[in-house]
């Protein structure tokens, strides 16, 4: 029995299926559109998220109530502080979408609109983000509610963004066209830093606060992501959906269904929960420090000693951050094929974990390589309805760490004790994913390895 016999033998797919499923894929146009998208979306995720807005709402929250001064009181279970409030803005955003994005998944799934759903929540997180354009002193809670928006928008699009990832690439080349679609994002992210650096920096020049030079940087990060998007709308093309929808039902109420059907496939798929409960786990912990690394300096370096935070400076450490990650995503792509993928994320993990003891935020390939491992765990049909839930912990969405985080920083009023207890998200998952078979996980939902690909084609 060949290798491809064994195959068909173990998973119950054939290479001839294989081969119809993806025989549109790998096409260099349309992964180009599918990449640029990360390239338009990292605007929000490093100018809004990363660099300027946590910084930002902390300031006009303490302008407004104090220095750490009760924002909202939930009596017993406690308080949301002018410190605690962007992380708990953060955190609550994905509360909802904990809730919301399996179930727009699961629609994605059954319907031909994968594609027009990513581009309504795009536009929908566009508007929010240029909405923050208007933030002022005293407009706190505004802010919070208008990120809210614009962060649940950014998770919802996504999900649909990176359901589309196992259509348009074959096993073999999805560790290089995630890394890649990471790298283009920390490059096109960084260029808007980069011109954002130089407004803020010369605010007065250009006739103007440094504060309204932040309110016009989030801006800027709403028009780069509306805008470069549509080259994706452009390029990327609608498929039809594998499944149909079942008798009885409707695109209100299949949501729903699939999303109890998804859990219980899960649960059959036990290699692949346990990889999605490790990713939770560390991807939480990533995203946390990412969040919350501008009003962390910002506090730490100046506000605990009287000075004001330079925009500026938050800016440039984001900005340096940027370009070192777009050459990490490329450098991990060579480490997963050299020594495998999960060995490269447990490798990018042990440096994370030391970063966090030093309390500094740096990025580097386990996102995108976990994007990709993850996306060859999923089965044919159920991209979407996975990547709803595996999106609960993505980039800018995670909630458990910001909670934790803003709950700390609330008791302690110290973001180096809050930022040290992160350490736990990190070891935790990479225990689980040490101790994960993902090559099984990957046969037990009827996928190839790369290596299998390699040989079938070859």
């Amino acid at each position: 029995m060949d290798c491809n016999q064994q195959i068909v033998s173990d998973k119950g797919v054939s290479g001839a299926q294989h081969r119809r499923r993806l025989s549109g894929a790998n096409n260099p146009r349309e992964i180009f559109g599918w990449m640029m998208y990360d390239w338009a979306n990292s605007a929000f995720y490093t100018t809004v998220v990363g660099a300027l807005f946590g910084d930002y709402l902390t300031y006009i929250t303490q302008k407004a109530v104090g220095e750490n001064g009760v924002v909202l009181s939930f009596g017993p279970l406690g308080a949301v502080t002018a410190k605690s409030l962007s992380t708990f803005t953060v955190s609550m955003s994905v509360f909802l979408q904990v809730f919301i994005l399996p179930i727009l998944g699961a629609l994605g799934d059954y319907s031909t609109l994968k594609k027009r759903l990513m581009a309504l929540f795009c536009y929908l997180g566009v508007a929010a983000t240029c909405a923050l354009f208007f933030l002022k002193e005293g407009m706190h809670l505004f802010g919070a509610l208008v990120f809210i928006l614009a962060n649940l928008s950014f998770g919802a699009s996504v999900v649909f963004y990176n359901a589309f990832l196992p259509e348009i690439t074959t096993e073999n080349q999805r560790d290089k066209v995630s890394s890649r679609g990471f790298a283009y994002g920390y490059l096109g992210g960084g260029l808007l830093l980069a011109v954002n650096l130089v407004m803020v920096q010369g605010a007065e020049k250009f006739g103007m606060t440094k504060l309204m030079a932040v309110r016009l940087s989030m801006l800027s990060a709403g028009l780069w992501w509306g805008g470069f998007a549509l080259i994706t709308f452009a390029l990327l093309k609608t498929r039809p959906s594998i499944r149909a929808l079942p008798a009885n039902s409707s695109y209100l109420t299949i949501g729903f269904t699939e999303l109890a059907s998804t859990f219980r496939e899960l649960r059959r798929l036990r290699h692949t929960l346990q990889y999605l409960i490790g990713y939770l786990f560390y991807n939480d912990g990533i995203q946390t420090v990412i969040g919350a690394a501008g009003v962390f300096l910002g506090q730490e370096l100046f506000r605990s000693r009287g000075l004001e935070t330079p925009p500026s400076f938050l800016l440039g450490i984001f900005l340096m951050v940027q370009f070192v990650a777009f050459f990490g995503s490329l450098l991990f792509e060579r480490i997963a094929y050299a020594i495998g993928t999960k060995r490269a994320i447990l490798t990018s993990l042990v440096i994370w974990s030391g970063i966090v003891i030093y309390a500094y935020a740096l990025l580097c390939g386990s996102q995108a390589l976990s994007r990709s491992l993850f996306s060859r765990m999923i089965p044919q049909g159920r991209e979407a309805s996975f990547f709803g839930i595996y999106e609960i912990s993505e980039r800018g969405t995670s909630w458990i760490g910001p909670l934790v985080f803003s709950i700390v920083v609330a008791h302690t009023g110290s973001y180096r004790q809050a930022i040290l207890s992160l350490i736990f998200f990190f070891i935790a998952g990479l225990l689980i994913l040490f101790f994960t078979d993902t090559d099984k996980a990957i046969h037990e939902a009827g996928n190839y390895l790369p290596e299998e690909v390699e040989a079938e084609t070859s």
